[in-house]
């Protein structure tokens, strides 16, 4: 117990639960404005990975940080306007379509490796971005070293939650998006076109997907490994049900999971750790957060279109 208790009080922990929240916090936004405008994405996750190997090419070429992550970017907006043509304006199964992009995307990244780099045995490595040392707030004990040495992507992370939370609850554009997830019909009502809405929800949604996916290259293992995403876009899903389909809890749930999986890996190196299988501590955080999800998502509403295909004139 008081093992515990050094853990939840140390600096390091609370460091590594964001730094492990960051790119959770960037898919989770993007799947959120996907399902916010009524289409469920399952093509999450091949699309962090094609952002995490689109990223990490662009800067292994000899782009810089930024245009990595813009490159990235582009990558999974290519993808999820392969998902949005599918599944918006003709209307096919928006789970049969995102599986299908998942395995897309994911091969698409894997040949293209194999393909640049034909007898590399080690992933390269590329300069990732750097912990900021930010004057004065990173003096500030206990917050200044969990909140201002993060890097610069932790910290555009956090910016785009509340530019989500923003643009969706105190905009014209947010509110016509999350009409078009409720009641497609009034958003046609008003003049509007139902499938540009769905169609650019998914597209900005899974760019920012992949800016997520180019976390883990860019910032958190400076190379490319095959399963190095390793199930955090079904993660992702499970958050936004967790949030409510709003930004604010979503981004609790993130640092929720997180936190439970930095924990699992500090328990390990104390005697408990000696005690019990190191599968065990593995699957806690995702026991943890099925729980979690549980106890949440029960008074959840979910948006009333949602996975419910429209057409124009139909009611």
């Amino acid at each position: 117990m008081s093992d515990l208790f050094d853990i939840l009080l140390s600096v390091s922990f609370w460091a590594a639960a964001i730094r492990i929240a960051s790119p959770l916090i960037f898919a989770t936004m993007g799947e959120l404005i996907c399902e916010r405008a009524g289409v469920l994405n399952l093509g999450i996750e091949g699309i962090m990975v094609i952002g995490a190997f689109a990223g990490w090419m662009a800067v292994y070429l000899g782009a810089p940080l930024w245009l990595g992550v813009t490159a990235a970017m582009a990558a999974g907006m290519l993808f999820g306007l392969l998902h949005a043509t599918l599944t918006v304006p003709f209307g096919l199964s928006q789970h049969v379509v995102g599986l299908g992009v998942t395995m897309l995307a994911t091969a698409t990244s894997y040949f293209a490796y194999r393909l640049a780099l034909p007898e590399v045995t080690s992933p390269p490595k590329v300069t990732p971005f750097a912990p900021m040392d930010l004057p004065v707030l990173s003096d500030i004990p206990f917050l200044g070293p969990v909140l201002f040495q993060q890097t610069a992507l932790t910290w555009a992370a956090l910016i785009c939650a509340g530019l989500v939370g923003f643009v969706l609850f105190r905009t014209p554009l947010g509110l016509a998006v999350r009409a078009a997830g409720e009641n497609p019909a009034a958003v046609e009502a008003q003049g509007l076109s139902v499938t540009g809405l769905r169609m650019g929800a998914v597209v900005v949604g899974s760019g920012l997907m992949a800016v997520g996916g180019s976390f883990l290259t860019l910032s958190a293992f400076s190379s490319f490994f095959f399963e190095m995403v390793n199930g955090r876009g079904w993660i992702c899903i499970a958050l936004v049900v967790f949030g409510a389909w709003r930004p604010g809890k979503a981004v609790l749930g993130a640092l929720l999971f997180a936190a439970f999986d930095a924990l699992q890996i500090r328990l390990q190196q104390t005697p408990l750790g000696a005690h019990l299988p190191y599968q065990v501590f593995l699957m806690a955080p995702y026991l943890l957060s099925i729980l979690a999800l549980i106890l949440m998502s029960r008074r959840a509403e979910v948006p009333a279109a949602l996975m419910v295909p429209y057409r124009k004139g139909e009611r």
